[in-house]
């Protein structure tokens, strides 16, 4: 194992996260390029595919949170069918 504190900052938080092995992995490639990470980890797709399933007329707002989406959106989806 490396050094993490003679990583940079943002390397050494990754470390911390994840190990220094795969901070090395994730460091080679991506090296050079800016990353930004969405909001939002799943394509909305797939949320509602999820709240079709798991929406049972009374948990609109319960949803909302567990996913991230606001309560309007869940019940516009839902609505919508």
């Amino acid at each position: 194992m490396g050094d993490i504190d003679a990583l940079n900052d943002i390397y050494k938080e990754i470390a911390e996260l994840l190990g220094y092995d795969d901070t090395l992995v994730l460091y080679t490639q991506f090296k050079g390029q800016q990353i930004t990470f969405p909001i939002k980890l799943f394509k909305s797709e797939y949320i509602k595919k999820l709240l079709k399933q798991q929406y049972d007329g009374t948990n609109a707002k319960e949803l909302a949170k567990t996913y991230g989406y606001s309560e309007r959106w869940i019940k516009e989806l839902i609505k919508k069918g």
